[in-house]
């Protein structure tokens, strides 16, 4: 392990002391800088979507593309917003609506025969937002799925070298703030063969609050 669950500990208690009591509950996010990776090579690049062991402290917004059987499903499961074919061939004609809804749902799922469709009439707006649906086959529960979305955060690096997470917010424990940074650290370990040389520095801040350097 690059970094410490102790070394995270200090860091995050260190930037949530020193920042000022707001009249919001600030998130506390990481910032991760690489370098010696050429990030214009695809298969450099991180993209995932990774299940944080103790949430953000506000469970993340999830969209459904459903039909029938899967769509009444989805709403049961308290989906935040369930989109039928109609839905998206209405929101290709109003870009407007599809953009609001794009930047409001944190993940969507759709059913694969949908996906094609979604792609052809709203790929140019989820795309670019890193909102491309997770697939599930016809007739599955998404209930799990959408359980799990709730807790987890996506990591995209795109050309960058440095990425920027959200890990929990300042009313959760410290601790739990800082197993769920170790599991972003995981990532980072596990894509690159030897992470030591490729990864420059670590910093953890609350929204509004300085940063604090881990490694």
């Amino acid at each position: 392990m690059i970094a410490k669950k102790e070394d995270f500990v200090k860091a995050i208690s260190e930037a949530i002391s020193k920042a000022k009591e707001r009249k919001f509950i600030e998130t506390v996010e990481m910032a991760v800088n690489l370098k010696n990776v050429d990030m214009r090579r695809p298969e450099n690049r991180i993209d995932t979507i990774l299940f944080l062991p103790h949430g953000l402290g506000k469970p993340r917004k999830v969209g459904v593309f459903a039909r029938g059987e899967t769509m009444i499903k989805a709403r049961n499961a308290n989906a935040d917003i369930v989109l039928s074919p109609e839905d998206i061939d209405q929101l290709s004609k109003d870009k407007r609506k599809a953009r609001k809804i794009a930047n409001e749902i944190d993940f969507f799922i759709a059913e694969a025969p949908l996906m094609a469709e979604i792609g052809k009439k709203l790929g140019s707006i989820l795309g670019p937002r890193g909102k491309i649906p997770q697939p599930i086959p016809p007739l599955t529960d998404p209930k799990p799925l959408i359980e799990r979305l709730r807790n987890s955060v996506r990591i995209r690096t795109r050309d960058k070298m440095t990425f920027h997470v959200p890990i929990g917010m300042r009313n959760m424990s410290v601790d739990a703030i800082a197993e769920n940074a170790l599991e972003v650290m995981k990532v980072v370990e596990n894509k690159y063969e030897n992470p030591h040389p490729i990864l420059k520095s670590v910093f953890v801040k609350t929204t509004m609050g300085p940063a604090v350097r881990v490694i």
